[in-house]
């Protein structure tokens, strides 16, 4: 009988853990059976054009034979497929999809890559993801994929206005203010034959004392703190952007309208994504 209730709380709590995350969820894209996005709360499109500078003509759609849909080749399903370096703007409208606030922007994002980067990467650096309206050191979130490192580091970057962290324009490799921010993970568990959990977290940012985490696989990779500067958006071009210079696989794309707590964090990991609308 105490095995019974105990067990009997312990589906309850699941439950109830299920339903706050549910309930947090503002885009959910599985990328089952084409790009759109399977819950949203904005605009559930991929849109894609020749590039950022021309983001404005971006229509909906993969837009490039370069980018597919690879059937059943997912972490759960189909998958989203940069069958060689992207150079285009791919991208989800974050307008609702993200919830932005100015003065105290908090939440998180949650997808799986499956590649090897040190030999499935061209040179260059490689952005998996921005949410931005400008560019990776203006008002952003990030993680990215190193250039110069053997193997390649993955890092997290949170940066707000350009003119506030950074009123010299100094290149980021000088200025101790962008390299002292980075969440850097030099031994990463990315594998071509295995997939690998990316979350970032945020919190308060905008409000003069925020915050950003970054996980692997459930686990805790580091922390930003001290996120001081504003954050300030232009809606028309604000995007969740998708593989900026990557080639591999990407899916279970999920942005949150708040941080997830680490054991949050690990219930996605551990095979949640799939039960989020169910």
């Amino acid at each position: 009988m105490r095995n019974m209730r105990r067990i009997l709380l312990a589906l309850a709590a699941a439950f109830s853990a299920g339903a706050q995350l549910r309930e947090a969820v503002t885009l959910h894209a599985g990328f089952e059976g084409g790009p759109n996005a399977s819950f949203a709360i904005g605009d559930p499109r991929l849109y894609s054009a020749e590039s950022y500078k021309v983001q404005g003509e971006a229509r909906p759609g993969l837009g490039s034979p370069e980018l597919t849909i690879a059937r059943g080749a997912g972490k759960f399903g189909d998958a989203l497929r940069f069958t060689k370096k992207n150079t285009r703007a791919v991208f989800y409208r974050a307008g609702k999809n993200v919830e932005f606030d100015p003065r105290n922007w908090s939440g998180t994002v949650s997808f799986w890559l499956k590649l090897d980067p040190d030999k499935d990467l061209e040179p260059g650096f490689c952005d998996p993801i921005q949410i931005t309206d400008d560019a990776y050191n203006d008002s952003a979130i990030w993680v990215d994929f190193t250039k110069d490192d053997k193997p390649r580091h993955f890092r997290l970057g949170v940066f707000g206005d350009l003119k506030a962290w950074n009123p010299e324009n100094l290149p980021p490799d000088k200025n101790p203010n962008f390299m002292n921010r980075l969440v850097t993970v030099r031994k990463t568990p990315f594998s071509a034959g295995e997939w690998t959990h990316v979350v970032a977290t945020w919190s308060g940012l905008g409000s003069g004392q925020g915050s950003a985490q970054l996980y692997l696989n459930g686990q805790s990779q580091g922390e930003a703190k001290g996120i001081s500067e504003p954050f300030t958006w232009d809606f028309a071009r604000a995007a969740i952007r998708l593989g900026l210079n990557y080639t591999g696989l990407f899916d279970e794309l999920v942005a949150f309208r708040r941080p997830l707590s680490g054991s949050e964090v690990r219930s996605l990991y551990s095979g949640g994504v799939p039960a989020l609308h169910k």
